[in-house]
Protein backbone atom coordinates (compact mmCIF):
# COMPACT_ATOMS: atom_id res chain seq x y z
CA UNK A 1 0.00 0.00 0.00
CA UNK A 2 2.09 2.75 -1.00
CA UNK A 3 -0.88 5.30 -1.84
CA UNK A 4 -3.78 6.10 0.89
CA UNK A 5 -7.26 8.61 0.78
CA UNK A 6 -7.71 9.65 4.34
CA UNK A 7 -11.15 10.59 4.90
CA UNK A 8 -12.51 13.30 7.67
CA UNK A 9 -16.02 15.41 8.19
CA UNK A 10 -16.23 19.08 9.46
CA UNK A 11 -19.16 20.82 9.80
CA UNK A 12 -19.27 23.50 7.33
CA UNK A 13 -17.85 24.09 4.30
CA UNK A 14 -15.66 27.09 4.91
CA UNK A 15 -13.48 24.98 7.43
CA UNK A 16 -12.87 22.01 4.41
CA UNK A 17 -11.78 24.42 2.76
CA UNK A 18 -8.89 25.60 5.26
CA UNK A 19 -8.05 22.99 6.04
CA UNK A 20 -7.91 20.92 2.52
CA UNK A 21 -5.87 24.59 1.45
CA UNK A 22 -3.44 23.99 4.09
CA UNK A 23 -2.90 20.24 4.15
CA UNK A 24 -1.87 20.73 0.25
CA UNK A 25 0.31 23.78 1.02
CA UNK A 26 2.12 22.13 3.15
CA UNK A 27 2.25 19.30 0.84
CA UNK A 28 0.52 16.88 3.00
CA UNK A 29 -1.88 15.98 0.44
CA UNK A 30 -1.82 15.65 -3.27
CA UNK A 31 -5.07 17.00 -3.82
CA UNK A 32 -8.28 17.24 -1.63
CA UNK A 33 -11.80 16.84 -2.30
CA UNK A 34 -14.87 18.11 -0.82
CA UNK A 35 -18.20 16.92 -0.71
CA UNK A 36 -21.39 17.94 0.52
CA UNK A 37 -23.59 19.07 2.44
CA UNK A 38 -24.40 15.45 3.99
CA UNK A 39 -26.13 14.36 7.16
CA UNK A 40 -24.34 12.29 9.87
CA UNK A 41 -26.19 10.31 12.10
CA UNK A 42 -23.73 9.34 15.03
CA UNK A 43 -24.10 8.42 19.03
CA UNK A 44 -22.53 11.09 21.11
CA UNK A 45 -22.39 11.08 25.15
CA UNK A 46 -25.16 8.43 25.00
CA UNK A 47 -27.68 10.62 22.59
CA UNK A 48 -28.16 9.86 18.85
CA UNK A 49 -27.10 13.16 17.02
CA UNK A 50 -27.63 14.25 13.85
CA UNK A 51 -25.59 17.28 11.88
CA UNK A 52 -24.80 18.42 8.37
CA UNK A 53 -21.23 17.95 7.73
CA UNK A 54 -18.45 18.29 4.69
CA UNK A 55 -16.50 15.23 4.06
CA UNK A 56 -13.02 16.06 2.85
CA UNK A 57 -10.98 13.58 0.63
CA UNK A 58 -7.13 13.33 1.07
CA UNK A 59 -4.96 11.47 -1.44
CA UNK A 60 -1.61 11.20 -0.07
CA UNK A 61 1.07 8.71 0.26
CA UNK A 62 1.24 6.38 3.44
CA UNK A 63 4.68 7.21 4.60
CA UNK A 64 3.12 10.49 5.58
CA UNK A 65 -0.05 9.41 7.15
CA UNK A 66 1.30 10.15 10.74
CA UNK A 67 2.19 13.65 9.88
CA UNK A 68 -1.30 14.20 8.36
CA UNK A 69 -2.85 13.26 11.01
CA UNK A 70 -0.92 14.96 13.55
CA UNK A 71 -2.05 17.91 11.59
CA UNK A 72 -5.65 17.25 11.53
CA UNK A 73 -5.90 16.70 14.99
CA UNK A 74 -4.63 20.22 15.54
CA UNK A 75 -6.62 21.76 12.95
CA UNK A 76 -9.99 20.02 12.97
CA UNK A 77 -12.58 21.72 15.34
CA UNK A 78 -13.98 18.51 16.58
CA UNK A 79 -12.52 16.79 19.84
CA UNK A 80 -12.76 13.24 18.56
CA UNK A 81 -12.70 13.70 14.93
CA UNK A 82 -13.34 10.98 12.13
CA UNK A 83 -10.01 10.10 10.69
CA UNK A 84 -9.79 7.22 8.79
CA UNK A 85 -7.48 5.65 5.96
CA UNK A 86 -8.25 3.35 3.18
CA UNK A 87 -5.85 1.85 0.67
CA UNK A 88 -5.42 2.65 -2.94
CA UNK A 89 -4.90 -0.57 -4.05
CA UNK A 90 -5.00 -0.08 -8.12
CA UNK A 91 -4.63 3.77 -9.89
CA UNK A 92 -3.85 5.17 -13.43
CA UNK A 93 0.16 5.28 -12.99
CA UNK A 94 0.51 8.30 -14.21
CA UNK A 95 -1.92 10.22 -11.62
CA UNK A 96 -0.53 8.35 -9.10
CA UNK A 97 2.71 9.69 -9.64
CA UNK A 98 1.31 12.96 -9.79
CA UNK A 99 -0.01 12.25 -6.20
CA UNK A 100 3.84 11.26 -5.30
CA UNK A 101 5.26 14.35 -6.41
CA UNK A 102 2.39 16.37 -5.38
CA UNK A 103 3.42 15.26 -1.64
CA UNK A 104 6.37 15.84 0.69
CA UNK A 105 8.85 13.12 2.19
CA UNK A 106 8.55 11.50 5.12
CA UNK A 107 10.66 13.74 7.79
CA UNK A 108 13.22 11.69 9.31
CA UNK A 109 12.73 11.35 13.31
CA UNK A 110 15.61 14.00 13.78
CA UNK A 111 13.29 16.64 12.34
Amino acid sequence: MRYIVVLTTVEDKGEAENIAKKAVEARLAACVQIYGPITSIYRWKGRVEEAEEWVCLFKTKATIYEELEEFLVKEHPYKVPEIIALPISKGFKQYLKWVEDGTCQKKSPEG
